[in-house]
């Protein structure tokens, strides 16, 4: 990580690179041994932030494959890393990570589609609609690339601003419209509909302004109906932990959305083994806290430098912090264990199986569409229902405003990109029974005002 900012109650640098990971929780036989054992016992994960440069150390990767059942990138699934150029992506780190999980028996974290920091130059150098635009791209880029693969994802990292009055950061991001998080959630949704939606961020962890101002976003958000299903809390704690930490995460859980511990790593000293165990206690007190995650393996990992602010020390030993957690896990309560999305669903490449033929199409279908919009562009998500007698395949035509027109389509083949435009099934999604739905989703420059779909079915 790169230090970049103060965090307010602690003292340190914590210019966070906020974190992602993932959860494997079949229980174990050998369950309360390791962290990942007893973690899922209890239906949870236990993670760690892994840099893929360090899995040929092979202390590192010991360590990594026995204790954790959950991974996020570093740095290999931001902006900077997964796009260097506009419309030029790169996934060969997050590849690499994902391989690696599933080897492993672990999930994954997602992390972050949008965050004001490490975005690459040429973002930097965009504002207003063209860098909203190229911001949605990238989401549903990424988002899609990985579909299937991510347990949840950070979508937008630490928007908020510190201080007293808990409101926005401002930030490229934030200036080209208030409503730029909820046009990321629901731009992930489209792209990803399995995956966990997250907010992620640092200085949130007791009730404060910032973590206020957070819970405000979110209540409105799930009361609007905006994709959020999770809130991350980052939890870079110096020798104090706040004493309404639990009760912070609870009332999160209370709006009725997961909490996720995202980056802990906790100042060496007397304290620190009594902190680890009180983040993990609390985690274990809340039913819809689904999982931890450390911030780097051993304290040669850390961002963090001499705070030697991990689990284990550099030759892979286990400090009194580890016994500390592992018996906070093995003491704690349950949950219901998150799914376990480490291999992607089969129905990304091929279509669900049959065993006779498709009946002969007697219903049609019908298509939907709702829009997220804001000035200069738009996300389309396009509900197609099957009617009585099923499809073979289907097509979806709708005319687009004066204008406007379509810049990327997923689980949909477009022909044309302004006018009247076709939408077809792709192979695993044409095949419809009686009364089934699907949905593809384009995004657009321009106005998507007033769309109305129609349906033809084969």
């Amino acid at each position: 990580m790169r230090p970049t900012r103060a965090l307010l109650s602690t003292g340190l640098l914590a210019g966070a690179l906020a974190a992602g990971m993932a959860v494997a929780l079949a229980p174990t036989a050998s369950a309360g041994t390791t962290l990942r054992a007893s973690a899922a016992e209890k239906g949870r994960y236990f993670g760690a932030a892994v840099a893929t440069n360090k899995l040929s150390d092979n202390t590192y990767v010991t360590v990594l494959n026995r204790e954790f059942n959950s991974v996020v990138a570093e740095n290999e699934m931001k902006w900077d890393a997964t796009e260097p150029q506009q419309g030029r992506f790169s996934y060969t780190g997050g590849d690499r990570l994902v391989s690696h999980a599933r080897a492993n028996g672990m999930s994954v974290r997602g992390h972050t589609l949008l965050w004001h920091a490490q975005q690459p130059s040429w973002a930097q150098g965009l504002s207003g609609t063209a860098l909203r635009n190229a911001a949605i791209n990238h989401v549903t880029q990424v988002a899609t690339h990985f579909r299937g693969q991510i347990y949840a994802w950070d979508v937008v990292n630490e928007a908020f601003a510190d201080g007293g009055g808990g409101g926005r950061r401002d930030s490229n991001l934030q200036r080209t419209g208030n409503d730029w998080i909820e046009a990321a959630f629901r731009a992930a949704r489209a792209a990803d509909p399995g995956a966990k939606l997250c907010y992620n961020d640092y200085n949130t962890d007791g009730i404060n302004a910032k973590s206020t101002g957070v819970y405000n976003m979110v209540r409105d958000f799930r009361s609007r109906g905006v994709p959020i299903d999770c809130v991350g809390f980052q939890s870079h704690l110096g020798t104090t932990i706040p004493g309404d930490y639990q009760a912070n995460l609870q009332r999160f859980a209370d709006l009725g959305v997961d909490v996720q511990i995202t980056e802990l790593d906790v100042m060496t000293g007397g304290n620190q083994a009594n902190i680890f165990g009180t983040v993990t206690r609390s985690c274990m007190a809340v039913s819809r806290c689904t999982g931890i995650t450390v911030w780097g393996v051993r304290d040669c990992d850390s961002w963090r430098g001499s705070d030697n602010a991990l689990l284990f020390d550099c030759s892979g030993n286990k400090k009194a912090a580890y016994t500390s957690v592992l018996n906070a896990l093995n003491a704690g309560g349950t949950t219901t264990p998150p799914p376990n999305t480490t291999s992607p669903p089969p129905n990304n490449t091929t279509p669900p199986p049959s065993t006779t033929s498709p009946p002969p199409n007697t219903g049609g279908c019908s298509a939907s569409v709702s829009l997220n919009s804001w000035t200069g562009g738009f996300v389309a998500t396009v509900k197609v229902t099957a009617g009585s007698g099923g499809t073979r395949g289907w097509t979806v035509s709708l005319t687009l405003p004066g204008g406007a027109s379509v810049t990327n389509t997923w689980s949909a083949t477009a022909s044309g990109s302004s006018g009247t435009v076709r939408f077809t099934n792709v192979d695993y999604n044409g095949q419809l029974g009686a009364g089934q739905s699907t949905e593809f989703g384009f995004q657009g420059n321009g106005s998507a005002s007033g769309l109305t779909p129609t349906c033809s079915a084969s």
